[in-house]
């Protein structure tokens, strides 16, 4: 079974990302998405609202996506769930050249783990969790952005 490891905040998950997992699906015969947390923030509540959020949102892949949280190295995070494959969107070269480099230093750190980009649907590639964090902040309208579990989510923020 071939398994890929997307890893991201998701704060909030859009539908870029959804896309993403559905694509990366055509792929892989199982997704799961890995939420880092920072030790800057305070991730214990944090997190576990945006797995509860993610699994919410992903539950239409039935048992081909799982949600999961980590805070330890990606390549650990990866080899621990069986994988050799980590899924990265792009967006913009900007995107690229970060993504670039850090698959370059995984790959320093563990040569074993391949990734993939996949670029964004054209439909989504303007979306991003920041900018969906800041319009609903500002009592804008994200349903086109983003599922109607985060809508409600943000809205209760």
């Amino acid at each position: 079974m071939k398994v890929v490891v997307y890893p991201g905040s998701f704060n909030p998950i859009t539908n870029g990302h959804t896309d993403l997992v559905k694509r990366a699906l055509n792929l892989f015969d199982h997704v799961v998405l890995a939420i880092g947390t920072s030790a800057q923030k305070n991730p214990k509540v944090e997190l576990a609202d945006r797995i509860d959020l993610c699994r919410e949102v992903l539950a239409e892949f039935g048992d081909q996506v799982s949600v999961d949280g980590f805070n330890n190295l990606l390549v650990d995070y990866v080899r621990s769930k069986g994988a050799q494959f980590i899924l990265r969107g792009l967006r913009t070269v900007t995107d690229f050249d970060y993504e670039f480099q850090m698959a370059e230093m995984n790959q320093s750190l563990d040569p074993g783990i391949e990734y993939v980009f996949l670029p964004t649907s054209k439909d989504t590639s303007f979306i991003s969790s920041t900018l969906v964090r800041e319009i609903a902040g500002l009592g804008g309208d994200i349903s086109q952005f983003v599922h109607p579990a985060v809508v409600r989510a943000l809205q209760d923020q």
